[in-house]
């Protein structure tokens, strides 16, 4: 099993989770994120005032997938996240060594 996580622009959480959605996932974590990477934030004018923005809002996105469906979620998440400008995001693909439902007890991927 394998744990996607995918750091995207708010505006293209929808999408991720109808494309997610689309391809037979059922479960996702989203929290609500700040960060910066290339983008290095922007400036903002507050009452006269300007004011750098160094993290700017993003969202994370949490799935556990079988190895099965790895390729298939990462290119829905590229697909729907993408929107060719600097900070559509980037995703990360970690091993999960287990899973437990904590209501049944069931293990693996039978808890995903």
């Amino acid at each position: 099993m394998k744990k996607i996580e995918a750091v995207i622009k708010p505006f293209k959480l929808d999408d991720v989770k109808e494309a997610l959605q689309e391809i037979g996932l059922q479960g996702m974590t989203v929290l609500e994120a700040k960060g910066f990477g290339r983008q290095k934030g922007h400036t903002e004018l507050y009452r006269g005032a300007e004011y750098v923005v160094d993290f700017l809002p993003k969202l994370k996105i949490e799935v556990v997938v079988d190895d099965g469906q790895v390729e298939g979620a990462l290119e829905a998440i590229q697909k729907a996240a993408k929107t060719g400008k600097i900070g559509d995001g980037k995703i990360f693909v970690t091993d999960v060594v287990n899973v437990i439902r904590i209501r049944t007890g069931e293990m693996g991927p039978a808890a995903v």
